[in-house]
């Protein structure tokens, strides 16, 4: 679970030259989020994605460093966006028409795996926001603004108080957040300037917007095959006897206890029955008896 969650909340980067494959891929139950994208060049050659051509005829060429596609992103969006993975062959001919021709260029590409199930909730300035999952489950944060967008919030609506509306965000929100949510199973916090400073022009109002889902948490810790027992065979002998059967009869507890937090149904199912079987056997016991002391 925590390998899972560390592949969901990193920040994936991936490159490819003009005449290379791309490939972008996500962990089970999580798509492609595409972040931002950039195809052209801004570097050298010998930085990165060297000349394919002799270098006597590149030295012939001017090239040219400060070139870029417009249409990177959308063109990202369109072919990896909400997919587990995609991959393709980057050239100038994929985004339309070429920037710098003779150029040698390369794409660039930042990206999160989103969860296919999330959550969101938001707070407005000086309001708690409180966040809870259900019974065996725990919080994974997505992603966690605090400030104020461009578009706004439709909980929060922006009140013209004089002030410009331009866009301000919290460098530390999503730190914040996963610290103080992330692995539990409910958490709050004020969305104020306290918690999170002040990443805005004095009285421009801002809000918090948190996405986060809710996964299982292990019971129990899985048993690592691979490592060698603790005690040898001589000194697991001189182990008293009742210690194993304390920790077998514990193993159980806890696995009745597991099922039954996890199946409340079905468990509810067994236990009317066994009363139910439990009932009809002492009704038989007591009318055999009855029977013996009439004969």
């Amino acid at each position: 679970f925590a390998g899972y969650i560390s592949q969901v909340l990193k920040n994936y980067t991936d490159h490819a030259c003009d005449g290379e494959y791309v490939s972008l891929r996500c962990p089970h139950r999580t798509t492609i989020s595409i972040q931002s994208s950039f195809y052209g060049r801004i570097v050298p050659s010998h930085q990165l994605c060297p000349s394919r051509y002799p270098h006597s005829y590149a030295t012939l060429i001017k090239e040219d460093v400060a070139c870029s596609v417009g249409t990177s992103l959308q063109k990202m969006l369109d072919e990896c966006q909400d997919r587990r993975s995609c991959q393709f062959l980057v050239n100038s001919r994929l985004f339309g028409t070429d920037p710098c021709p003779g150029t040698g260029k390369y794409l660039l590409v930042w990206y999160k795996c989103r969860p296919n199930e999330y959550k969101s909730k938001v707070a407005c300035e000086d309001d708690k926001l409180r966040l809870s999952c259900k019974k065996s489950m725990v919080i994974a944060i997505y992603s966690a603004i605090f400030g104020r967008t461009q578009g706004g919030s439709l909980e929060c609506p922006y009140q013209n108080l004089g002030m410009p509306m331009t866009e301000c965000q919290s460098a530390t929100a999503l730190q914040l957040m996963t610290k103080r949510c992330h692995g539990k199973r409910s958490c709050s916090i004020y969305a104020s300037t306290y918690e999170f400073g002040d990443p805005c022009y004095p009285g421009i109002q801002k809000h918090l917007n948190v996405i986060y889902t809710c996964d299982n948490t292990p019971l129990l810790l899985p048993v690592d095959e691979t490592q060698p027992p603790a005690l040898s065979s001589s000194s697991s002998s001189m182990e008293p006897v009742g210690v194993g059967t304390e920790m077998a009869l514990l193993s159980n507890i806890l696995a009745a206890y597991a099922f039954i937090t996890e199946n409340p149904e079905r468990a509810a199912l067994y236990f009317v029955s066994g009363v139910c079987i439990g009932l009809v056997l002492t009704l038989l016991a007591l009318v055999l008896r009855v029977s013996c002391r009439t004969d």
